[in-house]
């Protein structure tokens, strides 16, 4: 496929799979539900923002057992996430969670956000490290992808009434990155948008910067397309 099919493909991908009827059963419907009570007055902003967060840490591995264990955990919280957060007493063992994730891990996470929380009303000012390493608990890594954090900022900030959240309003959606698994690495690979064998941030960037030629602005619409390509035969 030469450079300008590929590029009217990624358009036609994109357009077709932004899209929530193929999202029914994905990680991001957690956040979404709790977005739809916000709207409604029966939830907060910190509600949605936590159920993004942990949504996004159980994010890898088959969609719908990622959804089922993502519904277990809000079934712990009592679907009140803000709440059993800032109570601050959480299952804490080495069962698991979902798949090698315990959750003494998703304690951990907990324990975080309720520090954070006690300090500010929102985690949208942190920095994708400041989440690496205050939210989930990791070491610094200049070299990290960080999959889960560009998650979390594709659903929180992309704001086209669609799949996204829309409810960060201070960042711009042209400065998100692509959040880079192995699916979007391998297809990026196919469509030879990159050449990159390493999954890191030099390769998400690369990727990233690709977008912003087809969609100025809004790079991470194109994430909708690398999701769906191979889905789609590559037509």
């Amino acid at each position: 496929m030469k450079s300008e099919e590929i590029k009217r493909r990624v358009r036609e991908l994109a357009t077709e799979y932004n899209d929530n009827k193929y999202f029914q059963d994905d990680p991001v419907s957690i956040p979404a539900h709790f977005t739809s009570m916000l709207k409604a007055g029966e939830a907060t902003l910190q509600d949605v923002e936590i159920a993004a967060v942990l949504a996004a840490h159980l994010a890898w591995g088959r969609r719908e057992m990622i959804v089922r264990d993502c519904r277990r955990m809000m079934d712990e919280m009592a679907w009140k996430p803000f709440d059993y957060v800032m109570r601050g007493k959480y299952r804490n063992d080495p069962a698991s969670l979902h798949r090698t994730i315990r959750w003494s891990e998703f304690a951990e996470i907990c324990s975080n956000l309720r520090t954070l929380y006690s300090e500010r009303d929102t985690l949208e000012g942190l920095t994708p490290e400041e989440f690496r390493t205050k939210v989930y608990g990791r070491k610094a890594d200049k070299k990290a992808a960080n999959k889960k954090i560009w998650m979390l900022h594709r659903w929180m900030v992309r704001d086209d009434g669609k799949v996204d959240l829309g409810l960060w309003k201070s960042i711009s959606p042209a400065t998100l990155i692509i959040p880079l698994d192995v699916h979007v690495h391998r297809n990026a690979l196919e469509m030879k948008i990159t050449k990159r064998k390493s999954a890191d941030i030099v390769t998400a960037a690369e990727i990233t910067e690709y977008l912003s030629e087809v969609f100025p602005g809004d790079p991470c619409l194109g994430d909708f397309a690398l999701f769906a390509w191979s889905a789609s035969g590559k037509k």
